[in-house]
């Protein structure tokens, strides 16, 4: 094997192992599909007033988190809860591993990857 062709495959391997891991397993949230306002947070001093909501769905990524599998919904997932409201304050998106995530990733040697994610907030009335 030439030195040349050698050095292009060691460079494919790095430019792989550096931008796999920065890539891989991303959730896109786009809250305009929602059809009502949502924010992140309240002016300082103000607590919304509504129902708080806490729900918790999977997110499964397959081939070491380059494939999509199974993506979370906030409008699925809250889909009753908005029916009547005018819009969600306060929304926090926790994405983590549960050490049964884990360990399927683990047992699968990363081939299968789930996460849970879960949308915390206020639903305004």
């Amino acid at each position: 094997m030439s030195r040349w062709f050698a050095s292009r495959v060691r460079a494919g391997v790095v430019v792989l192992l550096v931008t796999v891991p920065l890539t891989s397993c991303a959730i896109t949230f786009d809250s305009s599909t929602l059809g009502v306002p949502v924010t992140l947070s309240s002016p300082p001093g103000e607590t919304p007033e509504g129902s708080r909501f806490s729900v918790t769905s999977r997110a499964v990524y397959a081939l070491w988190g380059l494939a999509n599998l199974k993506e979370p919904s906030l409008r699925k997932a809250l889909a009753a809860q908005l029916a009547g409201g005018s819009g969600v304050a306060d929304l926090k998106i926790r994405v983590r591993s549960r050490w049964s995530d884990v360990l399927i990733t683990a047992l699968t040697a990363g081939l299968i990857v789930p996460r849970a994610v879960t949308f915390e907030g206020v639903v305004l009335k």
